[in-house]
C-alpha cells in the first residue's frame, strides 16, 4: 500500500478489452491487427500478468505498449484466511482505494465472490458494506482483476458477483466483464458459473435480463414491504412486488412453462433470504413468501446473519433456520441453507468492508 499502487492503478490497462479493441491499440502502434487476437490470448487464456510474457509478440511492440499501459492491476495487497480454508483478499483499485474479493473452496469447487463498487448506496441496514457508503465504481479491468490476479485463478469454477456493491448499479462494467468470462475469445466460460445479485434496481434488472444469460440472485429478506424497507431502504423505489412482477413476464423464470422448454435448466433465479431470529423467520412469512413467489420458478437460499457492531439483529438459531427451511419446502418451494463460510476473517455474507481497511 505505497504511492506506487496508487500511481499504477490509474495506467490505462489491457484487461477488459476485446480482440478488436486491442488490434486497435496495436495499430496506432504500427503492428498488424492480428497481433490485438494474441494478445488477447496472452491475457485470458494464459493469464498473463506482464509483455514480456508475450513471446511471440515482437520485442518492440511489447516496449511500446509496456511504456503505455499495463497488462491488468496490482495483485492483492493483503489476505486473510479461515480456519475452513476460505481466503479474503484486498485488491488496490484507483484512487487509493481497495475492495475485498472472497475465495471458497469447497472440494473440486472454487468460488470467488466478487466486488463491483468500492462501498454501496443501497444502505442495507444488515450490511457493512452498506454502512461504509458508497465510494466509487469499479472499472471493467479492476473487476476483472480480481479473478486475473488471484492466485488460486486455476482453480476457479464459478464466481458470484455478490460481494461490495450493487451489481445493477455498475452495470456497463459488470456486463462486460461477463462477456470476457464467457466469451470464445475470453476465459470461455458458461454463463451457468456466474451468479449476479442485485437488490432489484429496475432499469437494471430489464437491461441484465435481456443482455446476459447468467443466472440472477435477488436479495429479498422479507415477503413484507414495510419490513423489507425497514431492512433494504431500496425497497422505497424498487418494491418486491414490482421486482417479482417484472421476473414473473420473463419467461425462463415461470412456473408453468411449455412442456419442451428446457430454458430453466439453463438460467437459475434465486432469493436471497437472510433469516433474522424473531423478524422474519415466523410461520406468517414462510406462508407470505410461498404465495409471494408462487408463480416463478426459483429457488430460495437461506443465509445466516452475522452480526455487525451497533446492530439490535439476532441471527437464528440452526434449528430455527432448519424449521424454515422445512416450512418452504413442505409447501412446494425450494430452500436451502446456504453454509457459513469465512467468519472469522470477516468474509462471510454482510461483512465486507474497506471504510477502515488500511488501519486493519
Amino acid at each position: 500500500m505505497n504511492k506506487q499502487t496508487a500511481i499504477s492503478a490509474a495506467r490505462p490497462t489491457l484487461l477488459g478489452m476485446t480482440p478488436e479493441e486491442l488490434s486497435e491499440r496495436c495499430v496506432q502502434l504500427g503492428a498488424k491487427p492480428f497481433v490485438g487476437k494474441q494478445i488477447a490470448g496472452w491475457i485470458y487464456q494464459r493469464g498473463a500478468r506482464t509483455f514480456d510474457e508475450m513471446t511471440n509478440v515482437s520485442a518492440s511492440l511489447r516496449c511500446q505498449l509496456a511504456e503505455r499501459y499495463d497488462v491488468c492491476g496490482e495483485p492483492p495487497a493483503r489476505s486473510q484466511r479461515s480456519a475452513d480454508g476460505t481466503v479474503k483478499y484486498l485488491f488496490p483499485v484507483s484512487g487509493g482505494r481497495y475492495v475485498e474479493s472472497v475465495f471458497i473452496p469447497d472440494g473440486e469447487r472454487g468460488t470467488l465472490c466478487v466486488s463491483s463498487q468500492v462501498g454501496c448506496k443501497m444502505g442495507c441496514t444488515f450490511c457493512m458494506t452498506g454502512r461504509q457508503g458508497f465510494e466509487a465504481q469499479l472499472s471493467v479491468a479492476e473487476i476483472l482483476n480480481q479473478l486475473h490476479s488471484l492466485p488460486e485463478r486455476e482453480r476457479l469454477t464459478n464466481v458470484v458477483f455478490m460481494g461490495q456493491g450493487e451489481p445493477m448499479d455498475n452495470l456497463d462494467a459488470v456486463l462486460r466483464a461477463t462477456e470476457v468470462l464467457t466469451a470464445p475469445w475470453g476465459w470461455a466460460w458458461s454463463p451457468r458459473r456466474i451468479t449476479v445479485s442485485t437488490v432489484g434496481v429496475r432499469r437494471g434488472l430489464e437491461r441484465f435480463l435481456r443482455e446476459s444469460e447468467c443466472h440472477l440472485a435477488v436479495s429479498l429478506h422479507s415477503p413484507f414491504p414495510a419490513e423489507r424497507e425497514a431492512l433494504i431502504p431500496a425497497q422505497k423505489a424498487f418494491t418486491a412486488a414490482d421486482i417479482i412482477a417484472l421476473l414473473e413476464t420473463y419467461p425462463p423464470f415461470r412456473r408453468q412453462r411449455q412442456a419442451n422448454d428446457d430454458s430453466a435448466r439453463q438460467r437459475r433465479l434465486s432469493f436471497e433470504y437472510t433469516v433474522f431470529a424473531g423478524v422474519n423467520d415466523t410461520p406468517r412469512h414462510a406462508r407470505a413468501l410461498v404465495r409471494l413467489l408462487s408463480r416463478l420458478n426459483c429457488r430460495v437460499n437461506l443465509i445466516r446473519f452475522h452480526a455487525i457492531p451497533g446492530s439490535p439483529l439476532r441471527g437464528a438459531t440452526d434449528a430455527q433456520m432448519t424449521a424454515f427451511r422445512d416450512s418452504l419446502t413442505h409447501a412446494g418451494l425450494f430452500a436451502t441453507i446456504r453454509a457459513s463460510r469465512g467468519e472469522d476473517i470477516l468474509a462471510a455474507c454482510g461483512l465486507l468492508n474497506t471504510a477502515e481497511n488500511v488501519k486493519r
